[in-house]
């Protein structure tokens, strides 16, 4: 008899400890898979877990710095060409643009020490946006899953996109010395070290499913996607 219930209490001993262990996998698995962050302005973005990082499912679309401080939204071209501090706008100056497409952040604001991501957040730097493209099977394909799929948003044909990574990139377009390419290209800011007049950013583009770089000009607005710290 107490054999037997030696034997049964090594038994229950083995299940919990292979339940805990069980757990903790699944918590290291689903670290905030399908998650959400709000940001100053109050405004909550959905998230999602690709590989080994957690993006953003929106474009950015705040209007004040983290401490509180606002952005400058210029909507006068002369003003927005000339600028040498941050500012945003939303596509065309139309505020029916911000809940789909989101915010365009000139240079001086995506790299403002007051930061515009959440709490907890950045804007992510080249070797991040690789790290991504590269779990996503390289730069000839990898924005085919990282693309909303159809074209309600996106121009058609909307090359192969599938947006099976669940990234859900929406082509907010550009500002520069006017604005373009709204439903037709993605254009990501990344962040960086000092304040070259032309440096990379991320595209993608309706009519592939490649990523491609351009350059960088600190006087053009652009999207704004987060990835976590």
């Amino acid at each position: 008899m107490k054999r037997f219930m030696k034997n049964i209490l090594l038994i229950l001993a083995f299940a919990m400890l292979c339940l805990t262990n069980c757990t903790k996998d699944d918590n290291n698995n689903n670290d905030n898979p399908a998650g959400t962050v709000t940001d100053i302005d109050g405004n909550v973005y959905h998230t999602v877990k690709i590989g080994s990082q957690v993006w953003m499912v929106e474009n950015l679309r705040v209007t004040n710095y983290r401490n509180g401080d606002p952005i400058a939204n210029i909507i006068e071209k002369p003003h927005w060409d000339s600028l040498t501090t941050g500012a945003y706008c939303w596509y065309n100056n139309d505020i029916a643009n911000k809940g789909t497409y989101g915010a365009l952040y000139n240079w001086y604001a995506v790299n403002d020490s007051r930061k515009i991501a959440p709490q907890g957040w950045h804007i992510p730097a080249d070797a991040e946006w690789t790290i991504l493209i590269d779990y996503l099977g390289g730069i000839y394909s990898a924005g085919g899953s990282m693309k909303e799929a159809g074209t309600t948003h996106w121009a058609s044909p909307n090359h192969l996109a599938t947006n099976s990574s669940g990234f859900t990139a929406l082509p907010g377009g550009y500002r520069g010395y006017g604005f373009g390419d709204l439903k037709e290209t993605a254009y990501f800011c990344q962040s960086f070290q000092n304040s070259d007049l032309n440096r990379w950013i991320l595209t993608l583009g309706y009519y592939s499913a490649w990523v491609n770089q351009v350059g960088y000009n600190i006087h053009y607005g652009y999207s704004v996607r987060c990835l976590r710290d």
